[in-house]
């Protein structure tokens, strides 16, 4: 199978750049030249897989069908995993997909192209730390309702544990660890509601960052701000906090024992390992180097979002953020559109950056607008910073879906809350 434009990656910025082509294309052109691949037929935007951990957002109202998107912006879908990747005969190759029972859903198959763009993402790095492993990660939609599982499971335990506590230990202060920690808050005290009250129980999260302040990639005031936050809600918030090893009960610190019945691992950001296979330059986090126009080192190869590293401003690269991601979407549908139409896209790719925001619960944020290269940070908090980060959120969806079905999808789930309630228990 031949496909002109083949994108890698169902995720914030593969998605997006799939519908604007789609769309571009037309109804007929699109689905027999754009072809998305993703190696599962449910998408969630990944800067909510905290919420959907902690069950304050639920993916069966939440999550939206790859095959359905396909039909409604005129592209292609398949479902299957990039094993193998020939630059030279432009060829890549799709693994065999199997179920949790080990059945096979798809065979193993390969699909040439004109162009491919990589949007495959990536993940934590556990910077080789004994006993990692065995710490619960957030990477995609599976993981993240696995530890939902597990989190109702162990609230259930702990309303009837002799000591009546549950402690949670969150590995990383950066803005996954942060948002993470609030929504627990936040689940526990929903939990807590209609509880009797000798079946209520205490949380103790505590998050553990190796460096000196959490949200270090932000203005220092964020951090601050954030922190105090936090901890007005319970948080505890260990800073200098660097993780030696870990245990099946306990994280051990540079600070000392921590114990813990359930371990996340939200630090650092490290691309797959099959990365460095695929014939293409990458970096020490195996992510595909890429230049200013996102071309990889191979010809009309492109890369984008976390799996790529490439040049922003100062020595350092673009940043893994979903609005990355987006600006990257919106330029290589530009980029690709003028290669169908065989004219050259000469103008580079220019990250903006628009501030960052950090949600801190269901009505408090914390973030900087306007920030980075055009000036002064413009300092903003409270339920204003949530309602700008839930419009991110909404901006991804208008891209994808359009406006009045965005609309839709946000009253459905502000009505859903009101007659069940925040917190999803089963």
């Amino acid at each position: 199978m031949h496909y002109d434009i083949v994108i890698v990656g169902g995720g914030a910025g593969g998605l997006e750049l799939a519908a604007r082509l789609g769309r571009k294309l037309g109804r007929r052109r699109g689905a027999e030249k754009v072809l998305l691949i993703d190696r599962t037929v449910f998408h969630i935007w990944k800067p909510t897989l905290h919420e959907v951990a902690a069950g304050t957002l639920d993916t069966h109202q939440e999550g939206l069908s790859y095959p359905l998107l396909a039909r409604r912006n005129h592209f292609s879908f398949t479902l299957g995993e990039l094993s193998a990747l020939d630059p030279a005969a432009r060829r890549l190759t799709l693994a065999v997909m199997a179920d949790e029972q080990g059945r096979e859903l798809a065979p193993e198959r390969s699909i040439t192209f004109t162009h491919l763009v990589l949007a495959i993402g990536g993940g934590a790095n556990l910077f080789g730390t004994p006993g990692a492993e065995k710490a619960r990660l957030l990477e995609n939609t599976a993981d993240a309702e696995r530890f939902h599982t597990r989190l109702l499971t162990a609230f259930t335990r702990a309303s009837f544990a002799a000591d009546r506590s549950l402690a949670i230990a969150i590995v990383g202060g950066g803005a996954t660890g942060v948002e993470l920690s609030a929504e627990l808050i936040e689940a526990h005290n929903e939990f807590l509601g209609g509880l009797a009250k000798d079946q209520r129980f205490r949380l103790d999260v505590t998050i553990l960052e190796a460096a000196e302040r959490i949200l270090g990639q932000l203005p220092e005031k964020i951090s601050t701000q954030a922190q105090t936050a936090l901890e007005r809600k319970g948080v505890k918030v260990l800073t200098g906090a660097k993780v030696q090893s870990v245990e099946d009960d306990r994280v051990v610190t540079l600070l000392g024992d921590i114990p813990a019945s359930i371990i996340v691992w939200a630090a650092g950001v490290k691309a797959a390992d099959s990365n460095t296979t695929l014939g293409l330059e990458t970096n020490r986090l195996n992510q595909f180097l890429a230049n200013d126009r996102l071309e990889t080192s191979a010809p009309d190869i492109w890369a984008m979002g976390d799996c790529a590293a490439a040049p922003w401003t100062e020595g350092r690269t673009i940043p893994a953020r979903a609005a990355a991601a987006h600006q990257q979407a919106d330029y290589l549908a530009r980029v690709l559109t003028a290669r169908l139409a065989e004219r050259r896209h000469e103008a580079p790719f220019r990250y903006r950056d628009f501030g960052s925001l950090v949600s801190l619960g269901e009505s408090r944020g914390v973030g900087s607008l306007m920030g980075g290269l055009g000036g002064p940070n413009f300092f903003i908090e409270g339920l204003i910073a949530k309602w700008i980060y839930m419009s991110l959120h909404l901006a991804h969806h208008r891209a994808i879906l359009g406006t009045t079905k965005t609309v839709v999808l946000a009253l459905a789930r502000l009505l859903q809350e009101r007659v069940s309630g925040r917190l999803k228990l089963h």
